[in-house]
């Protein structure tokens, strides 16, 4: 698992085949570049969105067969005919990265998911569509470990979120536990704080163990890259309880020296342990 830009996306890792590893950086550069747009730089919101409607415009000069102009979406238009890609899940990425234009709040969990649906569960689906390994199962276990990585990202993302300024913890949740925009704003760790966020893990670790049996359903190297990814976004969690929710400080991240247990976790557990899965939380 990436931990640079887009960090829910396994970018050309070693353990991909190499037949496999230019369509993944072409849908890599892809969903960053428009998510740059989205969130880089001092462009106006306006000229946000008009940049993301030229991604669209290739999108639909891809599907209708003709050559784009650009090579970025030259590699992407080999990628997509080359592999049978669907474009609707790069269409879902798009819609993302413009709600991430115009909207900064979430009222509820169920809204959030939906947002999570399109920033990327689009990413999970077009690897199963280069692997072959599309069905039902694999389909729902992929938006779980998708959703999760989204989510994981949000809470050790917190500080850097509210600069832009969004706030992806659901609105009612701020309101049940008792934390107000104010509080992040200043970084302030109490108990109510300790509560939410803990709330929020048990959430993002819950979905993740129902999408973790995908990384021993599909064989070989791939299977273990989805192992190490499952592995990586439960050991943010960890860290996050590690410092006692206190992602203002100092925001969790993977380092060198948690590469050894990740490999091990994803080698040699049978599947993602259910240590902290049970947990619950006094208030939730």
């Amino acid at each position: 698992m990436t931990v640079e830009h887009y960090e829910n996306f396994p970018v050309a890792s070693i353990l991909l085949p190499s037949r496999l590893r230019q369509p993944v950086a072409a849908i890599y550069a892809f969903a960053r570049s428009a998510d740059d747009i989205a969130d880089e730089g001092d462009a106006t919101p306006t000229e946000r969105l008009a940049l993301l409607d030229r991604f669209r415009a290739e999108l639909d000069a891809i599907e209708a067969n003709h050559n784009p102009d650009s090579p970025m979406f030259q590699r992407l238009a080999q990628a997509i005919r080359c592999h049978a890609l669907p474009i609707r899940p790069f269409r879902d990425l798009l819609d993302a990265f413009s709600q991430d234009v115009v909207k900064q709040r979430y009222a509820d969990f169920d809204e959030l998911l939906d947002y999570c649906r399109r920033s990327a569960n689009p990413v999970g689906r077009l690897m199963l569509h280069l692997y072959r390994a599309v069905s039902e199962d694999n389909l729902r276990q992929s938006d779980c470990i998708c959703s999760s990585l989204q989510l994981i990202n949000f809470w050790q993302d917190v500080a850097i979120d509210w600069e832009k300024p969004r706030i992806y913890l659901p609105q009612d949740d701020l309101t049940r536990f008792g934390v107000s925009e104010t509080q992040i704003a200043a970084g302030r760790i109490d108990d109510n704080w300790r509560a939410l966020m803990r709330f929020q893990i048990n959430r993002a670790r819950s979905l993740m163990h129902r999408g973790a049996p995908l990384g021993r359903a599909i064989p070989g190297r791939i299977g273990l890259e989805l192992r190490m990814v499952v592995a990586g976004g439960l050991r943010i969690l960890e860290k996050i309880e590690a410092v006692d929710f206190d992602v203002f400080s100092r925001r969790p991240v993977l380092r060198a020296l948690d590469w050894p247990l990740l490999s091990w976790r994803a080698l040699f557990a049978t599947a993602a342990s259910p240590r902290r899965a049970s947990r619950t939380n006094s208030r939730g």
